[in-house]
């Protein structure tokens, strides 16, 4: 249980003393330059406990998580959930990363299964999946726990890392999801962190469902325009948009000049999502959000420093 466990991170050691968090997300693209993602950590910095670092997303060849994560750590003072991809690496080039974090000082890694390569930008690439999700848990628990890989082969020094899983609220069925996130959290999973969801009521029948005993963040996506909305909801398949919210951005940016339609966009996606974060917070036992933003990282702030002054207030 992750009472149990020593806290390596001040993310899980957030979790354990039952504080309601908030995590972001920085995206490494392909590229050589640090500047765009300490950029971002620094805006995210104030905000949330610990940003994602996220691991060639859509099978997108981008600059290594790894370094990326240990860039913001020293850089920006940030602390990282650093996602590893079973997609791209075989079991000993996985265990050689994990071994890496743990001697760059990265405490918190994220397992990813990845997106197919054929839908990436190197189609060609042959996709490796050595292992599966469970199986790299389960040889993060040898490694951290006992000391050996996943042949039993000893380690040479501590291995001080946490291992979170990805869960979907939008899996139909539901029942096959739930099922897939249990095993993960019987091989060992410290923490899940959930794809993105609009509906608050698919989020509840998630985390009813799942009933975990680790704690689970709720992974949200504040939309930029209404496009970006219309995107996901018509272009990636399983996730339902409420009509609402878009029409709710489609009405601000029709309706206000350039100069007024961000702070309207702004305004529309704080009250949409902190509604949102409330009614979760009021009737199951969430432990945090997860933001997600690509090149929206302003919105965190407003999203989550208001709930925190409003319970101030309320307090």
């Amino acid at each position: 249980m992750l009472s149990l466990r020593k806290a390596y991170s001040g993310f899980m050691r957030a979790l354990s003393e039952g504080k309601f968090v908030f995590t972001g997300e920085v995206e490494p693209k392909k590229t050589t330059k640090l500047e765009t993602i300490i950029w971002a950590a620094n805006v995210l910095k104030s905000h949330v406990v610990a940003c994602n670092v996220t691991d060639n997303p859509r099978a997108r060849a981008y600059l290594s998580s790894l370094v990326a994560s240990y860039v913001i750590q020293k850089e920006v003072g940030l602390e990282t959930i650093c996602h590893m991809t079973v997609r791209d690496r075989n079991r000993l080039a996985l265990m050689s990363d994990l071994l890496g974090a743990s001697a760059l000082g990265i405490r918190n890694v994220l397992v990813i299964s990845g997106d197919h390569t054929t839908s990436g930008d190197n189609p060609g690439a042959m996709p490796v999946y050595d292992l599966d999700s469970t199986q790299f848990v389960q040889m993060v628990r040898g490694m951290v726990d006992n000391g050996i890989d996943l042949n039993g082969n000893p380690i040479d020094g501590e291995v001080r890392l946490h291992v979170g899983v990805v869960g979907n609220p939008n899996a139909d069925p539901l029942e096959v999801e739930i099922c897939k996130v249990e095993r993960k959290i019987n091989a060992g999973a410290e923490f899940i962190q959930t794809q993105i969801v609009f509906d608050v009521e698919m989020a509840k029948r998630f985390l009813k469902d799942l009933n975990s005993s680790i704690p689970v963040l709720i992974g949200i996506f504040p939309c930029k325009s209404y496009r970006v909305a219309e995107f996901i909801a018509n272009k990636i398949p399983g996730i339902s948009v409420p009509k609402e919210y878009i029409d709710g951005l489609r009405g601000v940016e029709c309706l206000s000049s350039a100069s007024e339609s961000k702070n309207k966009i702004d305004a529309v996606n704080v009250d949409y999502f902190s509604n949102f974060i409330k009614e979760l917070k009021k009737t199951t036992k969430v432990a945090g959000i997860h933001i997600m933003t690509m090149g929206y990282e302003s919105i965190v702030g407003k999203i989550a420093d208001g709930l925190r002054n409003e319970t101030r207030k309320g307090n």
